[in-house]
């Protein structure tokens, strides 16, 4: 038991640091998404741009997404089986699997561009057509490093090295904010060369660290070998329910540039707005303990299982249903406050408040559904995440068509919030059911108090919001609401006097009791 609350306090100690690292990472990204809007606004160059970045993305996204879930438990089992000789081999051949893959990937893209492109949207008129196949011919290439990125960092993860792949996002998007200057000051392709040339400056600083781990690259490929066959099986499932959400993306997008001119835009920029919060507060905590809740499995220690998901859940509600009720309540004044400037007009900035208090509703469920699946994944089970994505993108899609008829872009987010909500309470069942012994009674509990604080929260920064207006300038008063808000949420939540928060509060205390000792 000791070892374990050892595990869980360095878990802890690990996600502190990477969401320090994250809010800079974050923070640099919404400087790019600003230059974005800066330099081309929702228009159809952002569009073109957005659509031929994504394009690579996607398709591998559909393999890598299964590739790096199921690399984790594979390694683990083969490391345990076979020792550092044999993991090395079994990552070499699944690195080597990968680069196949890709080659694959494309050629096929290069060879069918327009058809590709249109996948995506459909919409475009014939002139950005054209645009957007230029673009794609180029980042394609990309799918190369979001291959390798994908292997490399799954295995940093079971390393515990964690910082390095943190620290990515920061010069990935400083070398696409440069490549938004330049292009607006020459030639529009700039931005599609500088999607390449962030992936390969990522590359270059992950390179390093891989081999700091002592991997030994081996040009092994044997398909047929035991835990390559066991990674493709588990992986199987997750990569049919990763392709099906791609086809939702694709749907989003095409109905978007239907919609109206700028639709792909407004939908991305309020994505990322998101994506922000689950960058911010969700995937650290997830890259740090899927590997160690993995471990857990293969240990047969259920009931460090249970603990961590319980502090997990709750750790991630402290902060993302108060988020959550801050999106939806200043939805506009954030989006006027980061991107109304330059090319992005007023009509823009209401198309993207609208999706993001939309999307806003989703953010719980989807932080739950994220946590769920890697319990899922950590017991070699990938099928119950798969059968019940297949069902969210059924809802989704569905949902897409009928509420953007009376929503607009509005419908889109509002649709992807619904079939999160639903495929999160299923998927929730379906974990009882494989866990008997586990009760979400006190879970449950703790987050119906974080939600009555939240919104307290809320309606203290609406309030002073509401008095500041007019008297300060909108951005002053959106920024003390917020200021306001969040100490009041602080506040309240110290008097409720919540297990995680003071575990969290007594790991602070003993890192600053070390640092003072250090200074000594």
């Amino acid at each position: 038991m000791k070892e374990d609350g050892f595990v869980r306090n360095t878990m802890k100690k690990n996600i502190a640091l990477i969401m320090l690292i994250t809010i800079l990472s974050k923070f640099i990204g919404f400087f790019r998404e600003i230059a974005l809007t800066y330099f081309y606004g929702a228009s159809a160059t952002s569009d073109v741009y957005l659509v031929a970045q994504s394009i690579p993305v996607t398709f591998f996204g559909m393999i890598g997404a299964g590739i790096a879930v199921s690399f984790i438990p594979i390694y683990n089992n083969a490391l345990k089986a076979g020792g550092k000789k044999e993991a090395n081999a079994f990552t070499s051949r699944i690195t080597n699997l990968v680069f196949l893959i890709s080659t694959l990937i494309v050629a096929v893209v290069l060879l069918f561009t327009k058809p590709v492109v249109m996948l995506f949207a459909s919409g475009f008129s014939s002139e950005v057509m054209d645009m957007a196949v230029s673009f794609t011919r180029i980042t394609i290439f990309a799918v190369y490093f979001t291959g390798a990125l994908a292997v490399f960092n799954a295995y940093l993860q079971i390393h515990n090295s964690f910082l390095v792949t943190a620290f990515l996002g920061i010069p990935m998007n400083f070398v696409a904010i440069i490549s938004f200057f330049i292009a607006s000051k020459s030639n529009d392709h700039v931005l599609a060369y500088g999607v390449i040339a962030s992936y390969i400056i990522q590359m270059f600083i992950l390179i390093p660290e891989v081999l700091k781990h002592k991997f030994n690259y081996t040009p092994l490929f044997s398909p047929k070998n035991e835990y390559v066959k066991a990674l493709l099986i588990l992986a199987i499932p997750v990569i049919l329910s990763t392709s099906v959400n791609q086809i939702n993306v694709l749907v989003d997008k095409n109905i978007a540039s239907n919609i109206t001119t700028g639709g792909i835009s407004a939908l991305n920029y309020a994505n990322r707005l998101f994506g922000f919060i689950q960058g911010l507060f969700v995937a650290p905590i997830i890259t740090v303990i899927y590997p160690n809740i993995s471990r857990m499995v293969v240990d047969n220690k259920e009931d460090g299982v249970k603990k961590t998901l319980h502090e997990t859940i709750v750790t991630v509600s402290l902060l993302v249903i108060p988020a959550t009720i801050g999106a939806m309540i200043f939805a506009e004044p954030i989006v006027n406050f980061l991107f109304l400037r330059g090319q992005f007009d007023a009509v823009a900035a209401a198309m993207t408040s609208d999706a993001l208090f939309y999307y806003a509703l989703g953010l719980l469920p989807f932080s739950l559904w994220s946590i769920i699946n890697i319990v899922f994944y950590s017991y070699n089970d990938t099928k119950t995440p798969m059968i019940l994505g297949f069902v969210s993108v059924v809802l989704n899609v569905a949902l897409n068509l009928l509420l953007s008829y009376f929503i607009g872009i509005g419908g889109l987010a509002l649709a992807s919030s619904i079939s999160s909500i639903v495929t999160t309470i299923v998927l929730l069942r379906s974990l009882r059911k494989k866990m008997p012994t586990l009760k979400f009674r006190n879970t449950a509990t703790t987050m119906v108090k974080i939600l009555a604080m939240s919104l307290l929260m809320g309606l203290v920064a609406f309030g002073t919001y509401g008095v500041l207006h007019g008297t300060v300038s909108d951005n002053l008063a959106l920024v003390l609401s917020v200021g306001v808000g969040v100490i009041v949420y602080g506040l309240s939540i110290l008097l409720l006097k919540i297990p995680e928060v003071e575990s969290i509060l007594s790991l602070g205390k003993e890192k600053l009791k070390n640092l003072r000792n250090r200074g000594r």
